[in-house]
């Protein structure tokens, strides 16, 4: 059976202020804007993920809570994850490997450079560095979430806020 995982860098976010954690900085308009147009185009494409895991920076959640509303699902069903913040490569494998066998898909919301890194790590696809509200579409065939590691998936698509208002 497939699994398929959404892995959803946040979308843009305010800068950082001196008086400011990084961990609680929010989205700015143009980033709640991006996260709504790309959940938006995914629902059309007949998207909606069983499970929602996002790290606990205020801009990672909102960009969750935002897409989740595009695909009419209840936001405080995402877990919070807090390792997803600056947890590094091993935060996000140890994220998906605990999923439940039962969730066919999967969105997570994190951070580059790890979400970024993460997508290649999975794919071994050439992903760059992912744009703020981007979501990379990784498949993976015959595959428990716990068995998920590198190069075991194949990437589907890369979908950024720039390209969906660029078409």
């Amino acid at each position: 059976m497939k699994k398929t995982l959404y892995l959803v860098r946040h979308a843009k976010a305010e800068d950082r202020a001196s008086f400011q954690r990084d961990h609680d900085r929010d989205l700015v308009p143009e980033g709640i804007m991006a996260a709504a147009r790309v959940g938006h185009h995914l629902a059309g494409q007949g998207i909606k993920p069983d499970c929602l895991i996002s790290s606990t920076a205020n801009r990672a959640r909102d960009t969750g809570k935002v897409m989740a509303e595009q695909f009419h699902i209840d936001p405080d069903r995402m877990v919070l994850e807090p390792k997803l913040f600056d947890g590094g490569p091993k935060a996000y494998i140890a994220a998906i490997n605990g999923v439940d066998n039962n969730c066919q898909s999967v969105m997570l919301f994190g951070h580059n450079p790890d979400i970024s890194y993460f997508a290649e790590y999975l794919t071994h696809a050439d992903v760059g560095s992912m744009s703020k509200g981007a979501v990379a579409i990784i498949e993976f065939e015959n595959l428990d979430w716990a068995a998920i590691s590198g190069r075991t998936g194949h990437l589907v698509d890369l979908v950024s806020p720039k390209k969906l208002k660029e078409s």
